[in-house]
């Protein structure tokens, strides 16, 4: 069973400022969440960094069944086996012949 992951995606709103006006900052106490299920993750790159503030990154992939869409954005977080990881970078939504074939999505944590 490779598509047996429940995930979790995670959107906040924009916070906004004193004056109404939208900032670039997240309210993720405010944020809506869905779930999906049938979905595959798996482990990806991981690195290290050290000096005066080491840090480990562990990324992870996520992919749909073909012709299934998930609709996550560079901003969201998806929470999935306990852990809250952030979307590195654009989704990729793999077509065919103008179709959907299938979507992935980096995944990653930092810690440290």
């Amino acid at each position: 069973m490779l598509y047996a992951e429940t995930v979790t995606l995670v959107r906040a709103p924009l916070k906004v400022d004193k004056y109404g006006n939208a900032t670039t900052d997240r309210d993720w106490p405010r944020a809506e969440r869905w779930s999906y299920h049938g979905l595959m993750v798996q482990p990806d790159a991981s690195s290290e960094a050290v000096g005066d503030r080491p840090s480990v990154i562990t990324g992870w992939r996520l992919m749909t069944q073909k012709g299934r869409d998930f609709p996550a954005l560079p901003t969201d977080r998806v929470e999935w086996d306990g852990l809250t990881l952030t979307v590195d970078g654009e989704v990729g939504r793999f077509k065919i012949r103008g179709r959907l074939h299938h979507v992935e999505a980096r995944l990653k944590r930092v810690g440290g």
